[in-house]
């Protein structure tokens, strides 16, 4: 099976395992998703996550955060198409994770480092 998005395809995995309760979710590795889940622990979103050989391409187990009652950390995740919940990111409420010339981080440290990039995704 080819994913032509597998960036979408792991934010959409998060999101559907966390709407589920799930308490961890597996994901094709690569290095631009190992970024990414280093930003979300990182950013508090996800408790941690680990890659697994599976003589292949290995495989990401991220292992999903959870407040009181099970309630999910993450409220909202969008993948970048001209986003409407920018305003929530701009506001504070979340981050935004940013493929720069320095690699993936949010956008907080691109303003920091000064460098501009191609917004992959919006995490609240």
């Amino acid at each position: 099976m080819q994913i032509s998005d597998s960036i979408g395809d792991m934010l959409t995995r998060i999101r559907n395992a966390s709407s589920a309760k799930h308490d961890t979710v597996k994901v094709p590795a690569s290095n631009m998703k190992k970024a990414i889940a280093q930003i979300l622990v990182d950013e508090g979103y996800i408790k941690s996550f680990k890659v697994e050989d599976d003589g292949k391409q290995g495989v990401i187990e991220i292992t999903l955060k959870y407040g009181e009652n099970k309630a999910a950390v993450i409220t909202g995740l969008r993948i970048y198409t001209n986003c409407e919940d920018m305003p929530k990111v701009m506001k504070g409420l979340g981050v935004a994770i940013l493929s720069t010339s320095k690699g993936v981080m949010t956008d907080r440290e691109a303003r920091k480092a000064n460098v501009g990039g191609e917004v992959l995704a919006y995490i609240w």
